[in-house]
């Protein structure tokens, strides 16, 4: 026999969930994130986890400008570039 919510309950129960979040502070609320978080990571394999960050990447890029595009690649290879430079340093 499946289990079936009482849908009172469950309305019930997230007024509650809601007030407590209200009445939390935001290093609380940043708290309990990271603790799902972290059980997120723990559930999902290595490569399921890298095809949503690829489709979250994806997603971005698309809300954002051609300008912002361009600013953002622009910011990545300078960052590429002084860590090329500092590794030309230590080795020679």
């Amino acid at each position: 026999m499946p289990k079936t919510k009482n849908p009172h309950a469950a309305a019930l129960g997230r007024l509650g969930g809601r007030k407590r979040a209200e009445a939390l502070s935001s290093k609380e609320l940043r708290a309990i994130g990271v603790l799902g978080g972290k059980a997120r990571k723990k559930a999902l394999s290595s490569s399921r986890r890298t095809d949503i960050a690829r489709q979250a990447g994806l997603a971005r890029l698309k809300r954002m400008s051609k300008a912002e595009r361009s600013r953002i690649a622009t910011l990545a290879a300078q960052a590429r570039w002084k860590k090329k430079k500092k590794k030309r340093k230590h080795g020679g």
